[in-house]
């Protein structure tokens, strides 16, 4: 996707139409890659420097700077872009400015002074100073890798696409047909959007509802139908037509195979694991249900005069919260000595770190001020869970202060997954409720009202999938637990289906 100011559309003829590039574009796009790539070593603000010559050449020829500013902003997505100084930039800033109050900078020579005094505290040179100062910055940042997967024919194909994606961030209703349809609506429901399936001349249609049926524009909305619009383009023959909310006014968009494909790339992969130990763990801890989130390899920490990527992070799903996860394996003792000093120097964060048994250093560890858990020969998920656990306990007993003593949504039917997201909160924190309006069907609640009414559309004898498709029209999935309160059972017909029956 890419930025809404990047967004190039027609609207001729009252129309929404993405402008797509042409094989005509071949040589921009190749003339992108190849300023980026001959740019490897340079800082970002240089490589920025270069592309907006190029948008500048292109907005002389023919007005079209975004399309470039498009392309390179795909580009520099697939590049790595490292801080490199001598000594890590916020040290030293800490380290000028406290040297810059006591001289009183007004001057250059004060200033030089302070550099001079700073350098001296950290025992590095005043250029070592300068030169790590401010290279944390964004435009400082140096380009350390641009093996972008795309050739200039897979990045216009991405950039098509792209291009399609953001300009579906403001569609109100997507229409599909396609030749997958199984695989569409399994996407629909991965995203969690509304859909039905209408029966026209042409064959079936999904209908995807977007956010103006809930009176309110999210941005998960927008976000939903852009990756839903991957998933279409990755058919072989389908037909797209969206309502566009075109500032306040409703345009018609009109996409089919022949606008948008999914570029012929392998997908990004996730780094290899160093050990089987740590291959071994996140296997089974991906296998629960737990409301946080694996990420391999997470953002660096600084520790001292280098950086530490730890193996793991846990993210909560309800709480802007990470915990890093370092797993310690048997190591020769200088690197075990090197890795307890990179622990010595990190700080600001919450770190858990595995530590085999046969090393014995688990109290220095947790001198650092580090949570630990030993193990032999595999991490024990149980005992990282229980440390998650500690966490989640603080973090559910926060929002629980914040919940209100009942809860009364204003829905005849809503889950209690959708009650927790609605409050901003894990579902363990409302599931016990109470709910005074309503009764809890599985994880469904359910107005007493509600199942009065459906109780009297069910009868003894009735096929399930009649049941199923009724409980369908009132957001009703837990067909079991639902019969089980009227007092129902299934009596099942080998694997195609059963018949409801009433409990004797």
């Amino acid at each position: 996707m890419l930025r809404k100011d990047l967004l190039r559309v027609s609207r001729a003829g009252g129309g929404y139409r993405p402008q797509f590039t042409t094989r005509d574009h071949r040589p921009l796009a190749a003339t992108v890659l190849e300023t980026v790539e001959s740019h490897v070593g340079e800082r970002r603000g240089d490589v920025d420097d270069a592309l907006e010559a190029l948008e500048s050449d292109a907005a002389a020829r023919n007005g079209d700077f975004k399309l470039v500013r498009g392309l390179a902003a795909l580009v520099e997505r697939e590049c790595v872009f490292e801080t490199r100084a001598p000594v890590p930039p916020r040290r030293v800033r800490r380290a000028v400015f406290e040297a810059a109050e006591a001289v009183g900078v007004a001057t250059e020579t004060e200033r030089e002074m302070a550099i001079a005094s700073a350098a001296d505290g950290l025992g590095i040179t005043p250029d070592a100073v300068e030169r790590s100062l401010y290279a944390d910055r964004e435009q400082n940042e140096v380009l350390v890798d641009a093996d972008v997967r795309w050739g200039p024919d897979a990045l216009l194909e991405q950039y098509d696409l792209s291009l399609a994606q953001t300009a579906l961030f403001d569609a109100t209703e997507v229409r599909v047909r396609s030749n997958d349809p199984k695989r569409l609506v399994s996407a629909v429901k991965r995203l969690r959007l509304m859909y039905e399936v209408e029966t026209t001349p042409e064959g079936r249609e999904l209908v995807v509802t977007g956010p103006d049926a809930l009176f309110s524009r999210t941005r998960r909305y927008g976000s939903a139908f852009a990756r839903l619009l991957r998933t279409v383009a990755g058919s072989a023959d389908w037909e797209l037509t969206a309502t566009i909310d075109d500032r306040g006014r409703e345009r018609t968009m009109r996409l089919s195979d022949g606008d948008v494909t999914v570029p012929g790339v392998e997908p990004v992969v996730e780094p290899a694991f160093d050990s089987g130990v740590e291959a071994d763990f996140a296997g089974r801890f991906r296998g629960l249900d737990l409301d946080w989130t694996l990420v391999r390899e997470p953002e660096p920490l600084e520790t001292g005069a280098r950086v530490m990527i730890p193996d793991f992070a846990f993210d909560y799903d309800h709480a802007d919260f990470r915990l890093f996860f370092e797993v310690m394996g048997f190591w020769t003792p200088e690197y075990v000595e090197k890795k307890l000093d990179q622990l010595a120097d990190v700080e600001d964060v919450d770190l858990l770190v595995a530590v085999d048994e046969s090393l014995g250093v688990g109290e220095e560890i947790v001198a650092r001020d580090h949570r630990v858990v030993s193990y032999s020969g595999t991490v024990r998920v149980k005992d990282v869970v229980d440390v998650l656990r500690e966490y989640e306990a603080e973090f559910v007993a926060e929002a629980a202060a914040a919940l209100p003593d009942a809860f009364e949504p204003d829905d005849d039917v809503i889950t209690v997954g959708e009650l927790a997201d609605r409050h901003g909160v894990s579902e363990s924190a409302v599931e016990d409720g109470p709910f005074p309006d309503h009764e809890r069907v599985g994880r469904t609640l359910v107005r007493p009202a509600v199942l009065d009414r459906i109780a009297d559309e069910i009868t003894d004898g009735v096929e399930l999938s009649a049941v199923e498709a009724a409980l369908e029209s009132y957001d009703i999935d837990d067909t079991s637990a639902l019969l089980s309160v009227l007092g129902y059972r299934v009596e099942w017909e080998g694997l195609g289906g059963g018949t409801v029956r009433r409990k004797e």
